[in-house]
């Protein structure tokens, strides 16, 4: 406010040169970013705010959305729900409630709508925010489409709450892991930035926080691409045991970690546009008392036909999982391999790409 009032203070006489001031003044404020005019989305993460009626949110209708929201968080030692669940009266949605970073508006009404369907908005009234709208001519019709439309909510709402994980990562990283994944594996990666201590070894890499409770680490490791059938859960199990029993001994002889192969899940997903595994379950020490979630994603590195595996572990008896593995899991999806990098420099995309993806466009150091 001080400049604009010094540059009327100063402009040349007569109303054209003030015109002509204010107008770059309008100007500028026109061009003003929309972080300047919104306030940043609050709340915690996998925190979601429902919009909806009371009557309707204790109904069949509502306890459908709700069951979406409260779907146990997969391969965990203890049950934990998906997201923090908050429901307000449509009346009662002012400016105190629309800075959530997630709510789900719901809309009955026969009168508008002919069918169910659903649609989000990001930055509507925060930034950093989603607004997931569903609009609906029935209860009936709405609590149908959200039993047939679970897995699609939860997966939108996961994600959105993992890409701003990732944008976080992209900004605030450990330089130890980072320098590390560069230097053993040729590959980028941002861990959180509190895992500093590491363990190097032959195509492997652990880094972790290194503290006495809610323990996370990450770990790195490589092994021969042998064809399609590498990526299977037998075989990724068994290059898992291999890896850790070799590298991360237990305290004493005998002592080794193992993966619980009976509460351990895989599945095919796309990173970077390119096909990856996911392989989620339960981690115990052989021999111990100890034990823990991990997720990881095993991807082939064309260039040296090899595949490079990254996972997030967690040893945390006394603290609830959900949040740690989760914020482990957003580092999985920012490893670039080898021939990424170049492709990203060699289409000149590369900065865009780190905006989108949560790359890093800085030359990796060696």
């Amino acid at each position: 406010m001080t400049t604009l009032c010094n540059l009327l203070k100063h402009s040349p006489k007569g109303g054209a040169g003030r015109g002509l001031v204010l107008l770059v003044c309008l100007l500028a404020l026109t061009g003003c970013t929309k972080e300047a005019i919104f306030p940043t989305a609050s709340g915690r993460p996998y925190e979601v705010l429902v919009v909806l009626d009371k009557q309707t949110w204790e109904a069949p209708a509502g306890r459908a959305l709700f069951d979406i929201l409260d779907t146990d968080v997969p391969c965990l030692p203890q049950s934990e729900r998906s997201f923090h669940i908050s429901q307000i009266e449509p009346k009662d949605f002012s400016a105190n409630f629309t800075i959530f970073r997630n709510i789900i508006q719901v809309n009955i009404d026969p009168t508008q709508f002919s069918r169910t369907g659903m649609k989000f908005m990001r930055n509507k009234f925060a930034m950093d925010q989603i607004v997931l709208t569903i609009n609906s001519p029935s209860l009936d019709d709405f609590r149908q489409f959200c039993i047939d439309h679970k897995q699609e909510v939860l997966d939108f709402l996961t994600r959105s709450e993992m890409n701003r994980l990732i944008a976080e990562l992209e900004k605030k990283y450990s330089k130890v892991t980072y320098d590390l994944a560069w230097q053993i594996f040729a590959c980028r990666l941002h861990a959180p930035k509190e895992l500093t201590a590491y363990k190097k070894g032959t195509h492997f890499l652990w880094t972790s926080n290194n503290t006495a409770t809610g323990l996370e680490n990450i770990v790195m490791y490589s092994y021969p691409y042998e064809g399609p059938e590498t990526f299977n859960k037998e075989y990724m199990v068994a290059k898992r045991d291999s890896a850790m029993k070799r590298n991360l001994p237990g305290e004493k002889p005998g002592m080794f970690m193992k993966t619980d192969s009976l509460c351990t899940m895989v599945k095919p997903i796309v990173v970077h546009d390119r096909y990856a595994m996911e392989m989620r379950g339960l981690w115990y020490m052989e021999n111990d008392a100890m034990g823990g979630p991990f997720v990881s994603h095993s991807r082939v590195d064309t260039e040296t036909n090899r595949v490079v595996v990254v996972e997030g572990f967690v040893y945390a008896p006394e603290k609830m999982k959900r949040g740690l593995i989760r914020r482990l899991e957003g580092s999985l999806y920012t490893l670039q391999l080898p021939e990424e990098q170049y492709a990203l420099i060699d289409t000149g995309l590369e900065e865009e790409k780190a905006k989108t993806e949560g790359s890093d466009a800085k030359k990796p150091q060696q």
